[in-house]
């Protein structure tokens, strides 16, 4: 009987400190959707990424698209409050050549835009520098 209320005591030790540790969610899918508001008049909303850098444990996010020739495409980053929180975007061509980067001369950008001049396969690599929740969404538009 000892030994059950040790166990017993021990397994609702372990599940109340369990649950009190639990960690905010990231809702990177709301921070996608704010992101398709703030893309520019003018310019076709094509696709929305989640950022989800599951709190520090990745360190970039990429996904890939087809830019095509004399398009300029347009991405907004959304996260907590106004600012990127440490998210940067970051484009690549198919050689992984940088083409473009929201993070300049030491600033943030939460809007870019990038004039195409080749058809491609294009890398788009999110990556957290000081980012408190590592948490975010963007979304891609393109004019002709």
């Amino acid at each position: 009987m000892k030994n059950l209320s040790y166990t017993l005591a021990l397994f609702l030790f372990v599940l109340i400190f369990n649950i009190t540790d639990i960690k905010a969610q990231c809702n990177a899918g709301s921070f996608a959707e704010k992101s398709i508001s703030k893309i520019d008049d003018g310019y076709t909303f094509l696709k929305s990424y989640k950022i989800d850098g599951q709190g520090g444990g990745l360190d970039k996010v990429e996904q890939s698209y087809v830019f095509s020739k004399d398009a300029t495409y347009q991405l907004n980053i959304t996260a907590d409050g106004n600012e990127t929180d440490g998210i940067i975007v970051s484009i690549y061509d198919s050689n992984r050549s940088l083409k473009m980067t929201s993070f300049a001369n030491g600033k943030f950008y939460n809007k870019v835009e990038y004039p195409c001049n080749a058809t491609g396969i294009y890398y788009i690599t999110f990556t957290f520098k000081d980012s408190k929740n590592h948490c975010g969404g963007a979304a891609l538009g393109f004019k002709r």
